[in-house]
């Protein structure tokens, strides 16, 4: 079909002027078609690399649960911004990891609120869509013993406590806002060691353990209204660097299943629980242990 030609009319106060450029006198509709005809197409903004994948920041991905939970959800096309007091290492083989990676001491409650800007600016104002805090430390005395309630000196009690359990309530206070964006999830990592004496975990690790479990009960309470889930795996004697001598006794003798479980097994279920496939499950504790807990 023929284009009409555009009548362009000048007001008498407009004698002498430049005439209004075709942008100005063609509707949107008709520039478009122009840009057509042309063989000009209208400048797009340049999609990046993440614009449509979701986000999730891990603490502890080093090794472990957390390494195998980067590597599950990345083949699942999330970005992953990962969260460890050392800087990233080569040896972790998921795309981007450098440039998505902080470095947070979270053993350190003023770091941890400079890390969570530095987060906050990585999403540069955009959603969250899980939080999933894994990062732990569960000291032993000289002999790679586990260290009691009598013998736990108070400042590292402090120590395993700012790690395991003031870091993850700050990270999810300090990102709501992006988690409530994206109506997102946060799961927590406790451990079978919350709910008995372990002969391997120490009074401060267990202890904090326990205290994050009834955490993640008052935070789906409070989250709850905001769109934000919040669940807590427990997992038990997993196949990771962390594992003390004696630990086949462990598995002959209370876990129904005779094995060790393995850091993809737990990725697993942390992968469910951040998906729609949970979307109605919030303040539940998981465990994952071959049924070392009944």
């Amino acid at each position: 079909m023929p284009l009409r030609p555009l009548l362009m009319v000048v007001r008498p106060d407009q004698v002498g002027e430049a005439p209004p450029t075709t942008a100005a006198i063609l509707t949107p509709r008709r520039s478009r078609i122009a840009s057509h005809l042309l063989g000009k197409e209208p400048a797009m903004k340049p999609a990046t690399q993440y614009d449509n994948a979701r986000t999730l920041v891990l603490t502890g991905a080093s090794r472990g649960i957390g390494h195998a939970t980067v590597k599950k959800f990345s083949a699942g096309g999330w970005r992953v911004i990962t969260v460890s007091r050392q800087p990233f290492s080569v040896l972790c083989p998921w795309p981007g990891g450098d440039k998505n990676h902080v470095q947070i001491d979270l053993a350190k409650p003023d770091d941890v609120g400079r890390g969570i800007e530095d987060i906050r600016e990585r999403l540069g104002g955009g959603r969250l869509d899980a939080l999933v805090n894994n990062a732990a430390i569960s000291p032993k005395n000289e002999a790679g013993r586990r260290l009691g309630a009598i013998d736990t000196q108070f400042d590292l009690w402090q120590r395993v406590f700012n790690v395991n359990f003031f870091a993850p309530v700050a990270l999810a206070r300090g990102l709501m806002t992006e988690l409530a964006e994206a109506r997102g999830c946060v799961v927590n990592v406790t451990s079978i060691a919350g709910s008995r004496v372990h002969p391997f975990a120490g009074s401060a690790y267990a202890t904090s353990k326990a205290a994050l479990a009834a955490l993640t009960r008052e935070m789906a309470h409070d989250f709850g209204p905001r769109g934000i889930r919040v669940n807590a795996i427990a997992p038990g004697e997993i196949d990771t660097a962390i594992l003390s001598p004696g630990t086949e006794q462990i598995v002959e003798e209370q876990i129904p299943m005779r094995r060790l479980g393995t850091p993809d097994e737990v990725a697993d279920v942390i992968h469910f629980l951040c998906e729609k496939g949970a979307s109605y499950v919030s303040g539940a504790e998981i465990q994952i242990n071959g049924g070392q807990h009944v």
